[in-house]
């Protein structure tokens, strides 16, 4: 594989800010370069059999997940001491371990269909042209979620739980809202992440506009999604790694850290300003970009 300092710089940086934003990081992996063209489409190609690049892109991935577990460490640990707390006494009561389970069940439907799925998608459509429809259909997905959520009523129940003490911190509130989730709404809004194996569908944008339909505001929906992904990304990032150390990653190490030095500040970054930027705000930006870029590259693609 060739894979120079500058194409590893751009991409790590690429793949953790639109990991986390709406807009599908695999997607913006397949069309950047071949907007660019020459050598970078020549190098960065995922939809090779046995893809190097997409080793290094989800590769990659590891640095995204631990971003995102130094942003969101403290909900981690009250997390993981319920799942703890869970198995020892055999029992579902506080919120943290209801959430645990809830993240648990919501990653199966995902972690399936990728181990059987993943290679057909990406060598079929991980390709610049269909990468580009599918960002495109990716900002109609966030729109429709946007309608979606303005006709569903407020619905997360928190009766089991009990209210939530609002003089708690606001991610201690959040998560207990989200225990509130029912067991089957949890697996849909799991479920929702299969999408995000179609090249220019966007991972967090599905779970969120899954989280919206069920009724979540949109504050709730973004951190459950992120919570969602943490370990989804984590795995596929650490089932890669095997292929960077062999082979594949021949000659590449320094272009691996350098790519995953700026994906994991990139992730850092992206995660602080949405969690502060859905309190108040909606996907109807990101759907805007969504469709405009995916049609416009897609109409260059088509004409080059």
């Amino acid at each position: 594989m060739s894979l120079t300092y500058p194409e590893a710089i751009v991409v790590g940086l690429f793949q953790g800010v639109t990991e986390l934003f709406p807009v599908s990081s695999l997607g913006h992996s397949v069309i950047i370069p071949a907007l660019i063209g020459g050598r970078w489409a020549r190098d960065l190609n995922v939809s090779a059999p046995e893809s190097p690049y997409l080793a290094f892109i989800v590769g990659l991935h590891v640095a995204t997940a631990l971003a995102l577990l130094v942003f969101f460490w403290r909900d981690w640990v009250r997390i993981v001491g319920g799942l703890l707390t869970s198995i020892r006494d055999r029992r579902i009561e506080t919120p943290d371990q209801r959430l645990a389970w809830l993240l648990i069940v919501a990653t199966v439907p995902v972690g399936v269909a990728g181990l059987l799925l993943e290679h057909t998608f990406r060598t079929v459509l991980g390709k610049p042209l269909p990468s580009s429809l599918f960002l495109a259909v990716n900002g109609v997905v966030l729109y429709g979620g946007e309608l979606l959520r303005r006709r569903a009523a407020k619905r997360v129940d928190t009766a089991t739980m009990g209210a939530p003490d609002e003089r708690l911190p606001p991610d201690v509130v959040s998560d207990r809202r989200l225990a509130g989730l029912g067991w089957g709404e949890s697996v849909l809004i799991g479920a929702a992440e299969i999408l995000a194996l179609l090249p220019g569908i966007s991972r967090s944008g599905a779970t969120m506009v899954a989280g919206l339909a069920r009724g979540l505001s949109h504050e709730d929906a973004a951190r459950f999604s992120f919570l969602l992904a943490t370990p989804v990304i984590l795995a596929a990032g650490m089932l890669k790694i095997p292929d960077l150390t062999g082979p594949l990653g021949a000659g590449i190490h320094g272009q691996v850290l350098a790519g995953s030095i700026v994906s994991g500040i990139g992730a850092y970054v992206a995660v602080r300003f949405l969690v502060r930027y859905f309190e108040t705000r909606t996907l109807i930006p990101f759907a805007v970009y969504c469709t405009v870029a995916g049609l416009a590259s897609a109409a260059y693609l088509a004409l080059t």
